[in-house]
């Protein structure tokens, strides 16, 4: 349901920067890794712990919980921009008419990034940022606010991920928009606390300021 958008001439957009706040709710690695070790002992692919399949489950189950949280939590932060995104190109009088819509913004984030976004992303170890920020956007189409553990039934914590990727595929078809290419339409991605950091150099920079 996408096409390509006509952009004028050689023109380049700033889009509203993408800032991204901590997510993980001080759940450390260690349980994460724990919780995809149940996975893997529940399938029999490693030795088990000694831990009943029960117990085994309860982790599994935790720990894809956690996951879906973190997901959200990310995908608040990514439809904020997109909402930011639209409100900042319709001020822009040359892409009137040209639905230019949160679908194109998302398209952008998701499979054609800026390559300094990309860049960014690898230096802090995020290589699938496709699958993370398309499941992000998919939850939040989804949920209004994270859901509590017991509303969610087993088989969908098991496998959360086919439902958000499907979920992410019925937003980005819920309305015809236009493909933007990195070329036209660039943004800069920031960590909340690096953002912070950077406003506050340039407004001790600032004589105006104080």
């Amino acid at each position: 349901m996408s096409k390509a958008v006509n952009a004028p001439g050689n023109t380049v957009w700033q889009l509203p920067p993408l800032i991204l706040h901590p997510f993980n709710e001080h759940t450390p690695p260690c349980t994460l890794l724990e919780n995809s070790k149940a996975a893997l002992m529940l399938s029999g692919l490693v030795p088990s712990d000694g831990s009943d399949e029960d117990a085994l489950r309860r982790r599994l189950l935790s720990g894809r919980y956690a996951e879906v949280r973190m997901l959200f939590f990310l995908g608040k932060d990514i439809c904020r921009w997109l909402d930011q995104s639209v409100e900042w190109a319709a001020g822009v009088p040359q892409l009137e008419g040209l639905d230019i819509r949160k679908q194109s913004f998302a398209a952008l984030l998701t499979a054609n990034p800026p390559q300094a976004v990309r860049e960014k992303l690898f230096r802090w170890g995020v290589v699938d940022y496709v699958s993370i920020f398309s499941r992000a956007i998919g939850l939040n189409a989804m949920f209004a606010e994270p859901p509590a553990f017991e509303l969610l039934g087993e088989e969908f914590l098991r496998t959360y991920h086919h439902y958000a990727d499907a979920l992410y595929r019925c937003f980005m078809d819920s309305q015809p928009y236009s493909d933007i290419l990195p070329a036209n339409f660039r943004f800069e991605l920031y960590a909340s606390g690096e953002y912070s950091r950077m406003l506050e150099t340039q407004w001790g920079d600032d004589p105006d300021v104080g």
